[in-house]
């Protein structure tokens, strides 16, 4: 009965975290405006593709992520310190109400002169650029054994369909909540974000003190 309460907490902790980072309600900032000329058949072609795509990225590195660590000689604890940081960083701007920061503005006079929106700025970095994958690989990596790594790609996933769900219904949660309601949620979002790269910064130096002590 603990295990699976432990195992309720993680996913439900990893599930935020995950979540927050994405910040799908923030991206419908971006996603309107770039798809403000494609018919309701298109849209839902992009949001599926752009889903799709960042969705992939995310599980490649959360696979993927302890092999490239040991290539370059890091370990988990190190990218929790780095990746706290990154995120921290991530929500000073987000409690700021910048929605639009994980994309230049280079990038989105770029992605405006594109035919296809959906794989950049849509999926990479805007749904999955270095905070996501960050803290997907941290994720995988504080886990203790196979089924919570598979508790990770099952957050992962979840969060994912709820990005997907959340971008086909762009337009309506931008006349529901107009501007000044996502700001708001961005900046919760961004309060959340930071507490959780409080977390990770204070566990990865607490591990490292440990391992350089000994």
């Amino acid at each position: 009965m603990d295990n699976v309460a432990n195992n309720l907490a993680f996913f439900v902790y990893t599930l935020t975290s995950i979540f927050v980072i994405v910040n799908p309600v923030g991206a419908t900032m971006v996603f309107i405006p770039l798809t403000s000329g494609a018919t309701i058949k298109e849209k839902s072609k992009i949001c599926l593709r752009a889903t799709s795509v960042a969705y992939a990225i995310a599980l490649i590195f959360a696979l993927s992520g302890d092999l490239v660590l040991r290539f370059f000689g890091a370990s988990v604890d190190s990218l929790r310190v780095a990746g706290g940081i990154l995120l921290f960083v991530m929500a000073m701007e987000m409690l700021k109400a910048k929605p639009r920061m994980k994309v230049t503005e280079a990038e989105m006079v770029d992605a405006n002169e594109r035919d296809d929106v959906s794989v950049f700025p849509l999926a990479m970095p805007l749904l999955t650029g270095a905070g996501t994958i960050t803290t997907v690989i941290v994720h995988m990596g504080a886990a203790t054994g196979p089924l919570q790594k598979g508790v990770v790609l099952l957050a992962t996933t979840a969060t994912f369909v709820a990005a997907y769900g959340i971008l086909r219904v762009s337009e309506e949660i931008g006349e529901i909540l107009g501007v000044t309601g996502i700001l708001v949620m961005t900046r919760i979002m961004g309060l959340i974000l930071g507490a959780i790269a409080v977390n990770f910064v204070a566990t990865g130096a607490w591990n490292l003190y440990l391992i350089l002590s000994q």
